[in-house]
């Protein structure tokens, strides 16, 4: 079975606000998103904005367990099922389906200090390492920060208890995750699934990790099809705090319920090429075939601006969608990592509804591994 797969609601917060008509303004605004320059510095995050956590999340214990990914992640998840209209169906809700791309959570900050302190003197490293991870470490805290947790604590605050499952590795967790939910409503195994997840780039521990890989631009702000084009504009990507989840259901599941779709969300695609000159090029052309795009007259594209595959990803854009307005998502929200394709998607059915693009392409490359490409159109 190949059934049309209807994007029914919608919820998105990041630095540019939350709900989708936030981010459509942010969008065609085209202005600097809001960044924090101080906190972190000499790096820059794009801070998630003040949030009244009561309107999704109503109990305070609730709020008060979760870190600040989850707590994003699950008032998202409120703002796109009360966009659906399904936020008081108790019963669609029981049966509701939920797929999350999600990263860890926070570190034991004062552990992981000591640690690297001491590995520079440690006559073993090795056997140091170990010993330490064994002995300094909190089970309780390892296990307060599972990324399924986030769909668990979904499951509690919202009463969404179908199936879920939570998909784990950067960039192409979020491609993978919006692939296998179209794919299950598309086969006919599910009639409805909720899909997204969260990201908080305001913790020090992440920003430590990736620049020891040397992915983060420095501040300040430049847009990220500009970095790594000119000395003062440094390649690598700014972190988002950022969620984004989508109500995913079969054509003739929301026909029953009386629900609008706000647009069609085709084959999703994913690839994982090797890093080498030119792969990223390819891989978007087959990609970009498999997703069935035609003419889009949108394209988001999730590029992190990371030196090379960013310009050449850009290039591939400009030849398969010549034409076409491109957008790089990091402008409006930053880079969210796992969050990237469905913020993308998500975005794009906000553009499709509001009349603004007949067919949009969403594109997700990986700043060290992983591609993909969307199409949305209209219902």
């Amino acid at each position: 079975m190949s059934r049309p797969v209807l994007v029914t609601g919608l919820g998105l917060v990041s630095c540019a606000g939350e709900g989708i008509e936030a981010h459509l303004a942010a969008l065609e605004a085209g202005a600097a998103p809001r960044t924090d320059t101080q906190t972190f510095a000499p790096y820059c995050v794009h801070p998630a904005p003040s949030i009244a956590w009561d309107g999704q999340i109503p109990k305070r214990s609730d709020q008060r367990q979760m870190e600040a990914w989850q707590r994003l992640g699950v008032y998202a998840a409120g703002l796109a099922l009360d966009s659906a209209g399904v936020k008081d169906d108790a019963a669609l809700k029981q049966a509701l389906h939920l797929v999350v791309a999600a990263g860890g959570g926070e570190r034991d900050y004062a552990v992981d200090g000591a640690i690297l302190t001491g590995l520079r003197n440690a006559a073993d490293p090795g056997a140091y390492l170990n010993e330490r991870l064994q002995n300094d470490l909190r089970p309780t805290l390892f296990l307060a920060q599972l990324s399924n947790l986030l769909a668990g604590n979904i499951a509690i605050v919202h009463g969404v208890t179908g199936a879920s499952r939570t998909f784990m590795g950067e960039e192409a967790a979020g491609v993978d995750a919006l692939r296998i939910a179209q794919a299950r409503v598309a086969a006919g195994q599910i009639d409805a699934i909720l899909v997204g997840g969260s990201y908080s780039a305001e913790r020090p521990d992440v920003l430590v990790v990736h620049e020891m890989g040397g992915y983060l631009a420095r501040a300040p702000y430049h847009p990220v099809f500009e970095r790594g084009t000119r000395i003062d504009a440094p390649a690598g990507f700014i972190l988002g705090s950022c969620a984004a989840f989508l109500m995913l259901e079969s054509e003739a599941h929301a026909a029953a319920r009386g629900a609008q779709a706000l647009a069609r969300l085709d084959r999703v695609a994913s690839d994982r090429a090797p890093r080498i000159p030119g792969s990223v090029a390819h891989s978007l052309d087959v990609l970009w075939a498999q997703a069935g795009l035609a003419s889009p007259d949108r394209v988001l594209s999730g590029a992190s601006g990371v030196a090379p595959i960013t310009a050449e990803e850009q290039d591939a854009i400009a030849r398969l969608a010549p034409g076409a307005d491109v957008r790089a998502l990091g402008d409006v929200i930053g880079h969210g990592l796992e969050i990237v394709a469905p913020f993308g998607a998500a975005l794009a059915a906000g553009l499709v509804a509001a009349g603004s693009a007949r067919e949009v392409a969403v594109t997700t490359v990986g700043h060290r591994r992983g591609e993909g490409v969307l199409r949305l159109t209209q219902a």
